[in-house]
């Protein structure tokens, strides 16, 4: 959204590009699992009345529009980007296909995995662990509106606690928000780490994959 009320802000998107591009050029493979909040979210359309599935629905479809969004500006950065739906829509992009995708990533691609799992009821973040665990990938970074884990919403509670480092089980345990609980046992299950950073922080992408930066990891612990 950049600092629009909602929407797509072409700046917004050019910069993360820019993010994604750094990091592939060092040769990372980096498929990227995208969010719809800044134009449609299906838990506050169920809120408002409407039936839960379809909101679910339409918030995935939102997904697409940023994907495509996201894609084309990889490519004016000369990013070969292959976008995959969860929900089938050939005129637009590719379904999703693992061994596809797999194909692509080795080609050097990056691939954007929009529709979430293509199921209502299933996060954004669900959707990105179950990505992960399927292509095989080292790292999930989720970039969000602060700089790590808080132990409460630092732009509401004065004094949050910021963590360095969490386990999957302390996530839970404390019931901190950033991922949902079936995202965050599934990722503990597969045994891939979690790096929360900032997606506000111009470079904060290759800095984190570098181990640099400010950022919590959240794995297995020591």
């Amino acid at each position: 959204m950049g600092d629009q009320p909602t929407g797509i802000d072409i700046a917004t998107v050019a910069r993360i590009a820019g993010d994604v591009r750094q990091v592939v050029s060092r040769g990372i493979q980096v498929a990227i699992v995208i969010g719809g909040g800044n134009i449609f979210r299906g838990i506050e359309g169920a809120a408002a009345g409407m039936d839960r599935a379809a909101a679910d629905y339409m918030g995935m479809l939102a997904t697409v529009m940023n994907a495509l969004a996201l894609q084309g500006a990889l490519e004016q950065r000369g990013v070969h980007t292959r976008v995959q739906s969860a929900i089938p829509m050939t005129t637009v992009c590719e379904p999703y296909i693992r061994r596809r995708a797999m194909r692509h990533l080795e080609k050097g691609r990056v691939v954007i995995f929009a529709a979430g799992t293509g199921n209502p009821f299933f996060t954004t973040d669900t959707a990105a662990t179950l990505r992960a665990a399927e292509m095989g990938c080292a790292l999930i970074c989720k970039g969000t509106q602060v700089d790590g884990v808080y132990s409460a919403d630092p732009h509401r509670v004065k004094g949050a606690k910021r963590f360095d480092r969490l386990s999957f089980g302390e996530v839970l345990a404390k019931d901190l928000k950033v991922m949902d609980a079936t995202a965050i046992a599934l990722a503990r299950e597969n045994g891939i780490p979690i790096l929360v950073f900032s997606i506000h922080n111009s470079g904060a992408f290759a800095d984190v994959v570098s181990g640099r930066g400010q950022f919590t990891l959240i794995d297995n612990g020591s």
